[in-house]
This record gives structure tokens, sequence and C-alpha cells, in this order.
């Protein structure tokens, strides 16, 4: 009786394990069948190739442009700063290049704390954001997004239509560059927008 008693928990605890490991199993399943039918949905200018959903963060690899300028395109800073019409207090620094040389990052800065590192590039001949944490909803990206939004208005965006079953876990979402060298982070708390960070990998150039 005794190990009859031993070996029945035994069969407990491996069939418990077993459970989990198959319903972790159907998440993922499910996750990657949630990302492949939200590709279809994708709206054809950003050129979506890839989505990955893992736990509440959607993340979205996209050749457009828009994610590489998500300001815009900008011959100089002050042109910038002239077209959005807000107030940003400035700040100068410079930054190594190659151990060899430095570069004059510009950091455009809000009352709020929201800041973006700005650098014209000799090679592009355009204005290259470094990095960037957006709060205020004044601050409006170059395909009309700004912190305050709901989370359905910024996802029409980036779709023309989903289930909204899809999104409702999600509180971050994830704009990339394929190779992860550029990242837009949008932070939802609730159902609105809360933050935006914008990141990159880049060696000033």
């Amino acid at each position: 009786m005794k190990y009859f008693c031993k070996d029945m928990k035994k069969f407990v605890l491996i069939a418990a394990m077993m459970g989990l490991a198959l319903a972790g199993f159907s998440q993922q399943v499910s996750s990657r069948a949630k990302a492949m039918r939200m590709m279809t949905y994708s709206r054809p200018e950003y050129q979506v190739k890839d989505i990955k959903v893992y736990t509440d963060t959607m993340t979205v690899y996209t050749m457009a442009d828009y994610v590489i300028y998500p300001v815009g395109k900008w011959s100089s800073i002050e042109q910038y700063i002239t077209d959005n019409q807000l107030q940003w207090y400035r700040e100068v620094g410079y930054k190594a290049y190659f151990d060899s040389m430095s570069v004059s990052v510009n950091t455009m800065k809000r009352l709020d704390g929201s800041f973006l590192d700005m650098y014209y590039s000799i090679w592009t001949n355009r204005v290259e954001l470094l990095a960037g944490k957006i709060s205020d909803p004044e601050v409006v990206l170059d395909n009309g997004i700004h912190v305050g939004m709901s989370k359905d208005d910024v996802f029409k965006v980036f779709f023309k239509r989903y289930p909204k079953s899809y999104t409702a876990d999600v509180a971050v979402l994830k704009i990339m560059a394929p190779a992860g060298e550029v990242a837009e982070i949008y932070t939802f708390k609730g159902n609105k927008l809360r933050h935006v960070e914008i990141k990159t990998k880049y060696k000033y150039y």
C-alpha cells in the first residue's frame, strides 16, 4: 500500500508537470498564431516583416523609413525646432566618435523631462535621432502619435483593423528596424499611451 501511494504521488506530479508544459506550448502556439494574423492586418506602408508577441509585449519589425525617422526627416535641427513651434531647451554636448574624435550632439528638452538626442550626420545630410523619451502630449511624432492617445488609436496607425482581443493584454508596443538597431517603444497605462522611448544602437557617424 505504501509503495502504491508513492507511485500515485509520482504519477500525479508527472501529470501536473506535463499539464504545465502543454499549457505553455499552447500559449506559445496561440501567441505565434496571433502574431501571424496581426501581420495580415498591417498597413502596407510600414512594410512589416515580422511580429512577435511575448506576455504583454508586441514587437513589430518594419522596413519603413518611419522607424529610423520618427520625428521626420530634417536637414537641420533648427528646421525641426522652427517647424514644430514648441519651446525646446537646447543643450549641446560631445560624444566619442571611433575613440579618436568627438561629435556634437544636441539634447532637446521639454519642461516635463521629455528629451530628444539629435545629431547631424555628414553621411546622410540629415538630422539623426539617437535617443529620446517623450511624455509630453504636445510633442507629436511624424505619424501623428502623441502621449495621451488611446491604445486603439495608436494601433490603428500601424494596422488597418484587428481583433480587439489581440491587443487587450498588450502594455508595450515595440516598433523596430529589422536588425534591431532602432526601436520605438510605446508604453501604455490602462488604455492610454503613457510615454514613448526611442532607442538606437548607432555608433555616432
